[in-house]
């Protein structure tokens, strides 16, 4: 039997947490897809920000190989507060509302200090993987500079650099595991309760500790659906990026009482 931690936090009091099964990531899935079909409009206007946004970030870092990776992999890091919009529209939903794409903006002001915070820890997350893949890939002298494909090529799939694509690749994962148990159900808990930024984080922390199982399989999913979006020159994410984030919302919903 798996024991059974709890975060104890001088001055915080945490919520309840309940434990679901390994099933519920894809009733969560589902019932984004309902969120979506129930409001369709705001929510294509979200996936087609991220789209757009993400395909700008990338011709931007194109001169850049390395920079291409970093907004890739930090994608995942930022994507959790991009998606506050549509936690909203998620919220108003549940209580019988159509809001539009304009009602949803209003969520950045509602517990904007705590958003706030989270943000920039989040903003310091990133700039650091940058700063350590720029001196990681820097050490690889001429191959990390150039055409983008001749960088992939050469760094991943040439084989010359095995061991350095998998430390780093490994690195990243853990980055990304860590900024997901913090992020989970935080921004959509501080929307909700308006709780502080250190409780909604320790909150999505002990839910990850308490639902281990069901909260990998849901970042596995998260990942698989947004590397498809990527796949498809990010036009995909028009469509997975408001599934995922009505999804995140019912998760929460279902894992704090």
């Amino acid at each position: 039997m798996r024991p059974h931690i709890h975060l104890h936090l001088p001055g915080v009091s945490l919520p309840a947490i309940r434990q679901v099964g390994w099933d519920r990531p894809f009733s969560w899935l589902m019932a984004g897809v309902d969120d979506l079909k129930a409001n369709p409009l705001p929510s294509l206007a979200y996936g087609l920000l991220f789209a757009l946004g993400g395909d700008l970030i990338i011709l931007a870092t194109l001169r850049y190989p390395y920079l291409v990776t970093v907004a890739i992999s930090g994608f995942f890091l930022v994507a959790p507060l991009l998606a506050a919009g549509l936690y909203e529209l998620s919220r108003q939903t549940a209580r019988g509302k159509k809001p539009l794409f304009i009602d949803s903006l209003r969520c950045y002001r509602r517990n904007g200090q705590s958003m706030a915070m989270f943000g920039l820890l989040i903003a310091l997350a990133v700039v650091f993987w940058e700063r350590f893949s720029a001196i990681a890939f820097a050490l690889l002298g001429p191959t990390s500079s150039g055409d983008t494909g001749i960088f992939l090529s050469r760094i991943i799939f040439s084989g010359e650099h095995d061991l350095f694509a998998l430390t780093w690749l490994a690195l990243g994962g853990l980055l990304a595991l860590l900024v997901f148990a913090l992020s989970v159900i935080s921004v959509p808990m501080m929307l909700d309760q308006e709780s502080d930024f250190v409780t909604a984080m320790a909150t999505s922390l002990q839910a990850c500790l308490d639902n281990p199982g069901p909260l990998l399989l849901w970042a596995a999913l998260i990942v698989a659906l947004t590397l498809v979006g990527f796949a498809t020159a990010l036009f995909g994410l028009i469509l997975i990026m408001p599934i995922l984030g009505h999804a995140s919302w019912h998760a929460y919903r279902e894992l704090v009482e």
